[in-house]
C-alpha cells in the first residue's frame, strides 16, 4: 500500500511525481483519413445523399417537358374567372359551412355590467342597475343575466352591511350620550 502523498498510477505501481503519464502504445490500425468536406456538405451523409437546402444544378431541358396550363375562354358573365359552384343534385344536400352564415353573437346588456361594478362601488346604484338590467335583459334576449344577478345580490349585500353600520353608529353615540351625566 503506499502512503498517502503518493498515487498508484499502473499495475507496476509506479509512482509519478507530477510527470506527464507515458504515452499510449501506438495501434495496430492506421489513423483514420479525414476528407475534406466542401462548404454546405455534411461529413454524416451517405454519398449521392442531397441534404436540404441544397439546389440540384440548372438543367435547361428539364422545363421544355411541361405543357402549358390550359386556359378557358372568356365568360362575360364571370369575368374575374372564378370557378363556377356546382349545384347539389336531387335529395342531396349542400356541404356543411356553405349554408347561412351564423347569426352576430349577442351582446352583454351595458346595464349589467354597469350592476356589478356600481354594486360594489356604490351599492344602492348597483341594485338599481341590476334590476333595470334584468328587465332589459328579458326584453332584448341579450346576454349578462349574470352579471346583473351578481349586482343585486352584491350591491344588496353592501347596502345592508352599511346600514348595519349605520344602526352601530347610532347605537354607539346614543350609549355614549346617554352615559355622560348632564351638568
Amino acid at each position: 500500500m503506499s502512503s498517502p502523498h503518493q498515487s498508484d498510477d499502473g499495475p507496476d505501481h509506479t509512482v509519478s511525481l507530477g510527470k506527464n503519464p507515458p504515452p499510449p502504445p501506438p495501434s495496430a490500425y492506421p489513423p483514420p483519413q479525414q476528407q475534406q468536406q466542401g462548404y454546405g456538405q455534411s461529413p454524416y451523409a451517405p454519398p449521392g445523399y442531397e441534404q436540404y437546402g441544397q439546389q440540384q444544378p440548372y438543367d435547361p431541358n428539364a422545363y421544355a417537358q411541361q405543357q402549358p396550363y390550359p386556359t378557358a375562354p372568356y365568360d362575360p358573365n364571370n369575368p374575374y374567372g372564378a370557378y363556377p359552384q356546382p349545384q347539389p343534385g336531387y335529395g342531396q344536400q349542400p356541404y356543411p359551412g356553405y349554408g347561412q352564415p351564423y347569426p352576430p353573437p349577442r351582446g352583454t346588456n351595458t346595464m349589467a355590467i354597469l350592476a356589478l361594478v356600481f354594486g360594489i362601488l356604490v351599492a344602492p346604484l348597483g341594485l338599481v342597475f341590476g334590476f333595470v338590467a334584468r328587465s332589459q335583459i328579458k326584453k332584448t334576449g341579450e346576454d349578462g343575466d349574470g352579471l346583473a344577478l351578481a349586482g343585486i345580490i352584491i350591491g344588496g349585500i353592501f347596502t345592508l352591511l352599511f346600514i348595519a353600520y349605520i344602526v352601530f353608529i347610532i347605537i354607539f353615540f346614543a350609549a355614549v350620550a346617554s352615559s355622560v351625566p348632564l351638568r
